[in-house]
């Protein structure tokens, strides 16, 4: 340490462990997204072998308990729910994390969404990201106050591997963690983004997960309706919050953790047997809605066939949209380990998706349904998880489509001051969260 300090100034050493962690983040993000695709094959094929229709009954099931039990009697710690764990630790000044945050959440996450889990993969990986940079720092005997900037430089990372986004990654630790950054600092979370997502993007074949066929230049004629969509963006979002916090307060109150599994497991089958489109992730749902194959949601064993393929379009949407708050929930606070970013880019895309074939129905006016399922996605973000900046530059980011800026800022900015009327602070600061191991 003598020799660093005689050597390095400590503006170059936060700076070099800050790209360390993104590249190890990178590596990380790009082996979860490896690992869940190859569970969620071997889901398919069992499914295949088979020929049981209800085995997308029990996948989540199976990848729920698997989870949870790796918590409870492997690693022997609660992971779930990450990125409110780390608003506690750093609000508690508790920057040491064990290394089992690093692969336990991982492993854990890997089961509930190989398996079928309706949320996303960005809560364990931030989780997993910050225990990267805390044990880094704590290997060089750094001091508290790197060893926090460590901590937001991993999860910035993390975000922006998962994501490919780092701009939305760094904003990320701001806006959401609201890690207080000194100058070099901010450099270092940059820093350490820009290395994750590079990694990430490299590894990944360089290629993106929502594969999207330019949607072409947003008619800033329609910006009128883009403003009356974060209205509905903003209102949804409630909405949204709510069913989540029901469903986890009746989680909450099942004391047996093996029951909440198996309630969590089959609330979220059944959901996805009745619509399909809530199986997994749903980056494959997002970017067939904006490349224009809307018909897979309307696979459902409830929805009436008709030869008007709007109508029966309209009701698959609001159905998924009904349920997507409880099966998010369910995911993440009945014993498996996931995210909350995703659910809501996948509602948001369904919210634009229904407005625009709504209107379209009316005759009221013609809008372009994958450009504004687009730009929903960072409406609904935006007044979910309540931080407008790092959705609309994630959204943008994602897609590649920067030309959306203008609108996608309009849908989150409305969407999320509508929110703010009734909520007062972000959905982690606002939220009590179930351990659901």
């Amino acid at each position: 340490m003598a020799w660093r300090r005689s050597h390095i100034t400590d503006s170059g050493f936060i700076l070099t462990l800050a790209l360390i962690t993104g590249l190890l983040s990178g590596i990380s993000a790009w082996m979860l997204k490896y690992m869940i695709s190859n569970i969620s094959a071997f889901a398919h094929r069992m499914a295949d072998i088979t020929g049981l229709d209800y085995m997308i009954i029990l996948a989540p099931v199976t990848g729920i308990t698997l989870a949870a039990l790796f918590c409870r009697y492997v690693i022997r710690q609660n992971v779930d729910n990450g990125v409110a764990r780390m608003i506690d630790s750093l609000k508690c000044k508790n920057y040491k994390l064990d290394s089992k945050t690093i692969y336990g959440s991982m492993i854990a996450s890997a089961f509930t969404l190989g398996f079928g889990g309706t949320a996303g993969s960005e809560g364990p990986i931030a989780y997993a990201g910050a225990g990267i940079g805390s044990r880094l720092g704590q290997l060089l005997k750094v001091n508290p106050r790197m060893l926090m900037i460590l901590i937001g430089c991993g999860s910035a990372a993390g975000i922006a591997g998962i994501f490919k986004a780092p701009i939305g990654g760094a904003l990320f630790a701001i806006e959401v963690l609201r890690v207080e950054l000194s100058t070099v600092a901010i450099m270092g979370v940059f820093l350490a983004t820009l290395s994750s997502s590079l990694v990430a993007y490299s590894l990944s074949g360089c290629t993106l997960d929502i594969d999207i066929i330019s949607p072409g230049a947003f008619d800033n004629s329609t910006l009128l309706w883009a403003v009356l969509l974060g209205v509905v963006c903003g209102i949804y979002s409630l909405y949204y919050t709510s069913t989540g916090t029901i469903t986890t307060q009746l989680l909450a109150a099942t004391r047996k953790p093996y029951i909440r599994w198996l309630i969590s497991g089959l609330t979220i089958g059944l959901m996805a047997y009745l619509f399909p489109a809530l199986y997994g992730e749903g980056y494959d749902t997002i970017t067939n809605v904006i490349n224009g194959h809307t018909s897979a949601l309307t696979y459902s064993p409830i929805i009436p066939h008709t030869n008007n393929n709007s109508i029966m379009l309209t009701i698959a949407c609001a159905g998924i949209l009904l349920l997507k708050g409880i099966g998010s929930s369910a995911t993440n606070n009945g014993g498996g380990v996931a995210g909350d970013f995703a659910p809501t880019l996948f509602a948001g895309c369904i919210i634009g998706l229904l407005y625009a074939t709504i209107l379209d129905i009316l005759n009221i006016t013609a809008l372009d349904p994958a450009q504004y399922s687009l730009i929903a996605m960072a409406g609904s973000m935006a007044g979910i998880i309540r931080a407008p900046l790092m959705s609309i530059f994630l959204v943008t980011e994602m897609v590649g489509g920067v030309e959306f800026l203008l609108p996608a800022a309009i849908v989150s900015l409305i969407s999320y001051c509508i929110v703010m009327i009734f909520k007062h602070s972000t959905f982690y600061h606002s939220h009590s969260f179930s351990s659901g191991n």
